[in-house]
């Protein structure tokens, strides 16, 4: 079946990406030595290879802020071409993000408009349609001027894009509510400018005496208890003011938590109390823990009132007090705005032109799509703002990024966010300090041309490195038995990896045949062995080094250009040795 879906000049031409495996360098650790956080320094695609084997359905959160393609980035190529190479880029990366999340995850990329569309479009055909989930309009900046000088005809761009797709939209997860606060007085003005009328205008000021009335059961068949109660008084704002000489504002302060209105809204709770009721002019208290909602699990008391059982809802309920001042929370939808531009580039004491994002930002994404605990990724971390965000939340993160920026700006402002970093979102969540993150480098590639243009290993890997290595190229994780020797890893189907640099005989076989079961898998690969040992023994395979590795990818590439658990440790004299070759 013919399927809608964006072409562009190379696409069906995507690179096999070598998965190589990630070389910890615990001189760059810092904080708690058992924090799971990584920092990764090198090319974010052979990043995300490298990453699939260990986090593939893990992570819960990817946010990316890549390159906008503005016309800077590849200035050396006529437009087609520079467009064809942006999208076939964008597109391996969004393919392996699509393998890490887990099945409720869900992607953020931030664009502006130059290729934004596009994208959209691309997502489309790599998520499915019907996994998008939402496109954001954030408000950035104003631009410079108000004419804008006559310097563009264009209009001046204030507006990025945040484009959302969840992996799986049957298992996503709803966002946690995110809210806008604006000063209540300022809320209520702004309705009396508007010709509407504040509802939350009514005071319970006495609310005593009250006798148990009746117990009836929710739809669950659980108890609703119900009070009389029979002493109770409403005052109005206005008339309160006008009683103890105050103003509107210092009643809405004072009397805060007693602040309500009433409700008409038809639920089965309040259809039961008003079965349950008179129809006198009394007001009741029903009592009983919700199945669901924001309050469920927790015994909640509601009120109803009148001979129409009108049920009470609360000014607290809306708006809510901080650092003493009361504000008015709004429910956001896809345009946001209010985030602080200015300051952004004193957050975390790095300063990064490149279109640095705002803490605050980060914050509202990542606390509206995961829990504590939660994997974020970005694999354009930048300055590093997302993991920044992510530590001080609480959240597990993996951060990529390429070139200087990973140790000038992302393993520094790391390392302060440990110490307790006060920048960015810091005094808003009282941030302290605490935790930890590790830092990886990729290895390099492990098949390199000798003299004469043969393929060979690269002198570059230890012994230790080459077997983390072919296990992981041939879908095998790493983690040697310290009692069998042979047994350097095992795949997804239980079976085991043994690579030997050595010669392999035939005696050496059979007495590694000999303790090998006969219901389990050894695959051995040794650059050479003895004629004939490939087919001595039906459980166990064996294959010659590099040639059985050679077609698994594509070797050498050490930036695909667009701007391992447990893995071996290299020691300082290792260290020093792999970043001098």
């Amino acid at each position: 079946m013919q399927k809608l879906e964006l072409t562009w000049i190379g696409k069906g031409e995507e690179p096999a990406v070598e998965s190589r495996i990630l070389l910890h360098d615990p001189s760059k650790d810092y904080g708690d030595p058992a924090a799971e956080n990584m920092l990764i320094h090198g090319d974010n695609l052979l990043a995300l290879k490298a990453l699939e084997q260990e986090y593939a359905g893990r992570v819960k959160c990817v946010y990316i802020d890549p390159p906008y393609n503005t016309g800077e980035a590849f200035t050396e190529y006529d437009d087609n071409l520079e467009h064809s190479i942006w999208l076939g880029l964008m597109y391996s990366r969004l393919k392996k993000l699509r393998t890490l999340l887990s099945e409720d995850g869900v992607l953020f990329v931030q664009l502006n408009d130059e290729e934004m569309n596009y994208c959209k479009v691309m997502l489309d055909e790599i998520f499915g349609r019907n996994n998008y989930v939402n496109i954001i309009s954030l408000f950035t900046k104003v631009s410079a001027g108000a004419s804008g000088g006559g310097e563009d005809r264009r209009l001046k761009k204030n507006i990025e894009y945040i484009l959302i797709y969840a992996k799986n939209f049957s298992n996503f997860q709803t966002f946690k509510p995110v809210f806008k606060n604006t000063p209540l007085m300022r809320y209520i003005e702004g309705m009396k400018e508007d010709g509407k009328s504040y509802k939350y205008t009514n005071v319970i000021v006495r609310c005593e005496s009250l006798t148990p009335f009746k117990v009836i059961q929710d739809g669950s068949g659980e108890d609703i208890e119900i009070s009389r109660v029979n002493d109770y008084e409403i005052k109005t704002v206005n008339q309160i003011a006008k009683e103890e000489g105050i103003s509107q504002a210092e009643v809405y302060e004072k009397y805060f938590d007693r602040i309500m209105t009433t409700t008409n809204a038809q639920t089965s709770i309040r259809t039961r109390v008003w079965d349950a009721t008179d129809s006198e002019n009394n007001m009741y208290i029903a009592t009983y823990t919700p199945k669901s909602g924001k309050n469920k699990g927790n015994k909640i008391d509601l009120i109803f009132m009148g001979k129409q059982k009108v049920l009470v809802i609360w000014l607290k309920d809306t708006a809510e007090r901080i650092k003493g001042k009361l504000y008015k929370k709004e429910r956001i939808g896809t345009y946001w705005d209010g985030f602080s531009w200015i300051n952004v580039n004193k957050e975390g004491a790095v300063t990064f032109t490149g279109g640095k994002k705002p803490e605050a930002l980060l914050q509202r994404i990542i606390e509206m799509a995961t829990e504590p605990g939660d994997i974020v990724l970005d694999s354009f971390l930048g300055s590093g703002t997302t993991a920044a965000t992510a530590h001080k939340l609480g959240r597990k993160y993996i951060g990529v990024e390429l070139g200087e920026h990973c140790y000038s700006l992302c393993l520094p402002r790391l390392q302060k966010v440990v110490d307790g970093d006060q920048t960015g979102i810091s005094p808003a969540i009282n941030w302290q300090g605490g935790g930890g993150f590790k830092f990886y480098e990729l290895a390099p590639t492990l098949i390199v041309k000798d003299k004469h243009g043969n393929p060979v290993i690269s002198d570059k890997y230890n012994a230790q490195m080459l077997v983390a290595a072919i296990a992981k190229l041939n879908g095998y994780t790493y983690a040697p038995n310290p009692d069998v020797y042979w047994n350097q890893g095992a795949s997804q189907t239980g079976s085991y990896i043994y690579v030997t640099t050595e010669y392999l005989a035939a005696a050496q076989l059979d007495e590694i045949s000999s303790d090998l079961p006969e219901h389990e898998r050894l695959l051995i690969c040794a650059p050479a062995f003895d004629v004939g040992l490939g087919k001595r023994y039906e459980n166990i395979n064996i294959r010659k080094i590099p040639q059985s590795v050679l077609d698994k990818c594509e070797y050498g590439a050490e930036d695909y250009n667009l701007n391992i658990i447990n893995p071996p440790e290299l020691d300082a004299d290792e260290w020093e040795d792999f970043e001098d070759a």
